[in-house]
């Protein structure tokens, strides 16, 4: 079987045991995982009950109901279309995979089928994440949060191409070729390294590949008591940076800042707070929100000055206020704690782009597109590679009436991260623009994209409104209205009822009407008028 499977948006890793959908790992009991497997591997032909109950259940005496039951399963997890019953035979896995290939290492073998990016004319790394060797688990929050450290420091050197945080994680728990990832990211240089975490000490070790010889540019290790590790993300990013960029002004250089022992408690805390606002959005799960701002509040409480925790702070209510009315009660406290939490990330971190990146979507939402300009440029200005900063500026462009500027950006924040798990995001964003410059063929591309990834995020959904309606396809725009309202309702109404983001008069109306005609409020002939 192949190391990694995909199809739609759910992906298998055989090897590690599991299915994930969006990037959210789905809960399956072993039984049904090995169906999963079985069916999948099997895919060409129709598999006998019999057959499936000896594969699954070798050995054992078991009744059919058992398989009926793993099977019911699957198909709520997977849809009713992805297996097909074949009355008096068995059963059929029927989703095309064009993605997998059979008895080798998917890393190795698609080499040939991935598509190439041109090397950018600086140097360009990749840092995947570090493998937690810890004896628990839960340390893998501690060894991902290392990894990103290190690729934040790194992405604030102008003179780096970085390839961002969630492109590189996608390769996380795969053993991979080196040469493959760069070719797949478009970078020559890759840094990998491992962790090992046993209070109160903590072993890191690196090294830097460059990918188009193979060759071992740099290697180190380094013991150290729990409480230097930052002074060890310190020093591993300045190395980094002096093996492939010796160019890089050493004035240039942001020393770390050194945070107490305490803090490290309040960094895992910020680091879980962090995962789970990301499985919020796109989910548009409310639960998981109220968790992750619990956990980011309990870390700021240990670490006042913990930047990840104002980050989710920041970004949660500005989401929160995105997808409520605007004279809902409560949306003023809501754009005071953002607003207080991204002032406080630049006071700490001036030279950080994030606090502006956040400052310029409240901005945004609050309709002062001057101001959201002026900060999400700032945040570009400050670092180049990151592409949240690219991704608001776009937002920020394309409410302001530059919807080309936003497909511009959209653009470059692809290619620093082609593999973003984000990208839905991006996406959606995209469609937008080309509903407003009229494209909307195109736009129903990135819609589709968008959705099927990410199918309970309400933004998605938004977008896919507004190009279903450019394109005709009515049907399509108002099942996309009723999964919107589904999620959000407030936000699907406020919209409808004329409450957007968009500056310009004529964008409002069309996006306006787009929508209404969408949720049945206007008659479907108006979409003529967007064409």
């Amino acid at each position: 079987m192949s190391s990694v499977i995909r199809f739609g948006r759910f992906e298998i890793r055989p090897s590690e045991r599991r299915l994930l959908d969006a990037g959210v790992d789905v809960t399956l009991g072993s039984r049904a995982f090995d169906l999963l497997l079985t069916l999948v591997e099997q895919r060409d032909r129709v598999v006998s009950k019999s057959e499936l109950l000896e594969r699954v259940w070798p050995g054992l005496v078991v009744e059919e109901n058992n398989l009926t039951v793993q099977i019911s399963t699957l198909r709520k997890v997977l849809g009713a279309a992805a297996l097909n019953t074949v009355q008096g035979r068995g059963y059929r896995f029927v989703v095309p995979l064009p993605e997998a290939v059979d008895a080798v290492d998917t890393a190795v073998a698609g080499a040939s089928a991935s598509p190439a990016w041109p090397l950018p004319d600086k140097p360009s790394i990749a840092v995947l994440p570090f493998a937690n060797l810890s004896d628990e688990a839960d340390q893998e929050y501690f060894s991902d949060g290392i990894t990103e450290d290190i690729l934040t420091e790194l992405s604030r050197f102008h003179s780096l191409f970085v390839i961002a945080r969630n492109s590189s994680f996608s390769y996380k728990g795969r053993a991979v070729d080196v040469r493959q990832v760069a070719r797949e990211l478009g970078v020559r240089y890759v840094l990998e390294g491992s962790i090992r975490k046993a209070a109160p000490r903590v072993r890191v070790t690196a090294q830097l590949i460059d990918a188009l010889t193979g060759a071992h540019l740099w290697a180190e290790k380094y013991d150290r008591v729990l409480e230097d590790i930052f002074d060890v993300q310190e020093e591993l990013t300045r190395n980094i940076v002096g093996a492939i960029a010796p160019q890089v002004d050493a004035a240039e250089w942001r020393q770390a800042s050194h945070r107490p022992p305490s803090a490290l408690n309040a960094y895992d805390l910020a680091l879980r707070a962090s995962a789970h606002a990301h499985q919020a959005t796109l989910t548009t799960d409310r639960l998981l929100w109220g968790t992750a701002m619990t956990l980011a509040r309990q870390a700021l409480a240990i670490d006042a000055g913990n930047l990840l925790a104002l980050g989710v702070v920041a970004a949660q209510e500005a989401t929160a206020l995105f997808l409520t009315a605007h004279d809902t009660a409560g949306v003023q406290q809501r754009r005071s704690q953002a607003a207080a939490a991204a002032t406080r990330m630049i006071e700490l971190d001036p030279s950080g782009c994030t606090g502006y990146a956040q400052k310029a979507w409240l901005h945004a939402l609050a309709g002062r597109g001057a101001d959201a300009l002026t900060n999400a440029r700032r945040a570009c200005e400050l670092n180049p590679n990151d592409v949240f900063a690219l991704r608001v500026l776009g937002y920020v462009e394309l409410v302001n009436g530059q919807a080309e500027a936003a497909l511009a950006h959209a653009e470059l924040a692809i290619r620093l991260s082609p593999r973003d798990p984000y990208l839905y995001r991006t996406n959606s964003m995209r469609a937008t623009a080309c509903f407003i410059v009229g494209r909307h063929a195109q736009g129903m591309e990135y819609a589709q994209a968008a959705e099927s990834v990410a199918p309970h995020a309400a933004m998605v959904h938004t977008g896919m409104c507004l190009v279903a309606v450019g394109v005709g396809d009515i049907e399509r725009a108002r099942k996309a209205y009723a999964a919107w309202l589904q999620l959000a309702p407030e936000h699907a109404r406020s919209r409808v009822a004329g409450d957007t983001m968009f500056l310009h008069e004529r964008d409002r109306e069309r996006v306006t009407l787009a929508w209404r005609i969408a949720a049945g409020l206007e008659d479907a002939s108006k979409a003529e008028l967007l064409r």
